[in-house]
């Protein structure tokens, strides 16, 4: 599986562990930024990491900030992209479950790095039930089709 991954600075630290970890689990992982703890503005990070799953250049991705709000709020303005903001292995599970998520995002002020690992493992390894969930995410297709929404 293909993951990007991008964070901004002040989730840098938690997005090279996990970078370090998907590549022992051997994922092919793509960093898209940022590269240092320097301030910087998380759309600038965000926007090109759910292109590239939008674009399927990339199966997921795992965006990173204080919070996980900004990046959620970003990620969702691309059609197509599902993020989900996490913070227990419930949620993930059902993101993924109920919601297809295609983006996780973490808040890495609010979660430790051991958890964080076995959250994104979770939320990689589980399927879409389809289903009357599959009903609901083709309301939401048709919701994006609209242009004056």
């Amino acid at each position: 599986m293909r993951v990007a991954i991008a964070s901004d600075h002040r989730g840098f630290k938690l997005k090279n562990i996990l970078i370090d970890y998907l590549k022992v689990k051997g994922l092919s992982v793509l960093d898209f930024g940022t590269y240092s703890q320097e301030p910087c503005d998380y759309p600038d990070v965000v926007l090109p990491a759910a292109l590239a799953v939008k674009n399927k250049k990339v199966e997921r991705a795992i965006l990173i900030c204080y919070t996980g709000i900004g990046s959620s709020i970003v990620a969702n303005h691309i059609k197509g992209i599902r993020a989900a903001l996490v913070f227990n292995l419930k949620m993930a599970t059902l993101s993924r479950k109920h919601n297809n998520s295609n983006v996780l995002v973490i808040g890495s002020g609010f979660i430790k790095p051991d958890y964080v690992k076995r959250l994104v493992i979770r939320w990689l390894n589980t399927d879409f039930e389809g289903g009357r969930h599959l009903r609901r995410l083709k309301k939401i297709q048709r919701i994006e089709e609209q242009e004056d929404v």
